[in-house]
């Protein structure tokens, strides 16, 4: 099966329906984009490149003149940033929200929050957007689509160091934020059934992974994009997010392995009640402090 004949099989026009993409410029990011557009659905780009954005605009509606596209500039570290771009969410009708942004190997900072960068970028922002328009959502029927990753099971939760500000190994500093996301929305969203789909691409060759040396990375590049699918085909386990839910604790993702061919919904067994249970506990004493 190729990547149209999927789409037919398993997409249907989203004509009328408005759909958020946060770090819509990234590699995965850029292909969701012009999936929803080319679905026909009104696209509202998160990000915080305004260049990028604008580049963005125009590449989607080069190819599609009647596009509907609406940017909206944040940068997830920046929390008045963040506050400031949800208002603005508030106005709009949204279908869909799409939780893409994400940060992997990066200059590690302490936020405004008080969180690690990568934290707050990975969950305290997304998850704030979420307390904030869930409403709104709700009263539409819309669904929210987050972007897991396999790395949440490279470790567990640790109460006395809830951002991992203390480790420095990225795969777990990532694995953490992503296990938060995950986990927290999973209980946040328990009565809303039908409005939450977890999802994850497996392993793909995006910006998120050039955090190698450069000497390092011009070697092993080449062989990653031969191993690993392309954002194009990895970015559709994200996108059938908008057409299928992950009811009690499930996610979509490749169906091989978790990093190769196309989506499957699996069981999701890597955290027990109790972990769970204290994340999402961790996750509404955040919100509360910071709304």
């Amino acid at each position: 099966m190729n990547i149209q004949k999927w789409l037919t099989k398993n997409t249907h026009s989203l004509f009328g329906k408005t759909v958020v993409i946060t770090g819509a410029t990234g590699g995965l990011g850029r292909e969701l984009s012009r999936y929803v557009v080319m679905l026909g659905a009104n696209l509202v780009t998160v990000d915080r490149n305004e260049s990028k954005s604008l580049a963005l605009e125009k590449e989607l509606t080069d190819e599609f003149p009647d596009a509907s596209i609406t940017r909206i500039i944040a940068d997830m570290e920046d929390f008045d940033s963040v506050k400031s771009a949800c208002e603005r969410l508030k106005g709009i009708p949204i279908d869909y929200l799409i939780l893409n942004a994400a940060a992997y190997s990066i200059p590690r900072k302490c936020c405004d929050t008080g969180y690690d960068n990568v934290f707050q970028i990975n969950f305290v922002s997304p998850y704030y957007f979420i307390r904030e328009l869930v409403p709104l959502l709700t009263e539409r029927k819309g669904r929210i689509i987050a972007v897991g990753s396999i790395a949440h099971n490279y470790s567990t939760s640790d109460p006395d160091d809830i951002d991992f500000s203390t480790r420095s190994c990225s795969n777990l500093v990532y694995g953490n934020s992503k296990r938060y996301l995950m986990f927290s929305l999973y209980e946040l969203m328990k009565s809303e059934k039908g409005n939450l789909s977890v999802v994850h691409p497996g392993i793909t060759f995006t910006n998120i992974t050039a955090h190698y040396p450069p000497l390092v990375f011009a070697i092993i590049k080449h062989p990653m994009k031969l191993i690993f699918m392309k954002p194009k085909k990895a970015a559709l386990s994200i996108l059938k997010g908008l057409f299928e839910h992950t009811e009690g604790y499930s996610w979509i993702g490749p169906k091989l392995f978790n990093i190769w061919g196309y989506p499957s919904k699996k069981p999701l067994k890597t955290a027990k009640k109790a972990e769970i249970d204290r994340i999402y506990q961790t996750a509404e004493g955040i919100y509360n402090k910071l709304k």
